[in-house]
């Protein structure tokens, strides 16, 4: 057997106490940092799993579980939605969403997506798909159905008018008033109201909006196909008064009653998670 061999098949001698130590803190501290690094994984997962981290999506953007994780796996986070939108109405969610960082979504109470553009351009400017190309006018999105949450603090319930600015001097919404610039949006404060019953959510509401333009001959952009097919909402009368809103299968869960609703809370709601086709309204 040649040196070399004899080297080569020479146990190996024995740690020192020291260096066993050494290597048993390296080992706990590898374990440890690789459980740290496994847990943050899944507190970013977990949260999609139970639809924690679910948003109101953009136009276009779909709704079941099922299809929220499609949605997740077709948005590359490109963030063209969000340069297109005239009222800025969609946000990319941050650190704090898990998986979901750099996903659009639209915070209804902050600013809704009241249609202003009519063309859906957060829809055309997708490049991926993930808000489906599949629909081209308002009256198609399913982002969402609105629900009267809290009925007791709702002021066409209780009887009662409005007057001022919906939400307050310093609401930075914005919405487009036809009878104002018919193309540019405007601050929610700038349009104050004087309603002896509140009817804002209907006053309000894109979709009653078109409705009303159609039903005038002038439907958006002198498009037909720009009207609705379905009233979205209307205030139903109660017998000791008031008035009582009641959503309808046209509603597409825009937001914008959600928004403009005067007390705070919001009296109305999006409901993210059901949409008017698949949902006993009213």
């Amino acid at each position: 057997m040649s040196p070399e061999q004899t080297k080569a098949t020479s146990p190996r001698p024995a740690l020192s106490p020291k260096r066993r130590e050494q290597n048993r803190r390296e080992f706990i501290r590898t374990s440890i940092l690789g459980i740290g690094v496994l847990g943050a994984t899944l507190a970013g997962l977990l949260p999609l799993a139970g639809q924690a981290n679910a948003r109101l999506r953009p136009p276009g953007a779909i709704k079941d579980r099922l299809q929220e994780q499609e949605f997740l796996a077709a948005c590359i986070k490109c963030g063209q939605c969000v340069q297109v939108c005239p009222v800025e109405a969609i946000r990319l969610a941050d650190l704090t969403d898990g998986v979901g960082v750099g996903t659009p979504f639209i915070q209804a109470r902050d600013q809704a997506c009241d249609f202003s553009c009519d063309g859906l351009q957060c829809v055309l400017a997708c490049p991926t798909g993930a808000l489906t190309h599949d629909i081209n006018y308002p009256s198609q999105a399913r982002m969402g159905l609105a629900r009267l949450a809290r009925p007791e603090s709702c002021l066409a319930v209780r009887g009662q008018g409005f007057r001022g600015q919906a939400r307050g001097a310093d609401f930075s919404g914005l919405l487009r008033y036809e009878a104002v610039n018919r193309w540019l949006p405007i601050p929610v404060a700038d349009h104050p109201y004087d309603l002896e019953l509140c009817d804002l959510c209907l006053r309000q509401c894109p979709i009653e909006i078109r409705l009303a333009q159609c039903a005038a001959g002038t439907p958006p952009s002198g498009d037909a196909n720009q009207c609705p097919p379905r009233s979205a909402i209307r205030l139903g009368a109660q017998a000791g008064g008031g008035a009582l809103p009641l959503v309808l299968d046209g509603c597409v869960g825009c937001g914008v009653c959600e928004m403009i609703c005067p007390v705070d809370p919001a009296a109305i709601v999006i409901d993210i998670d059901r949409v008017a086709d698949a949902a006993q309204v009213g």
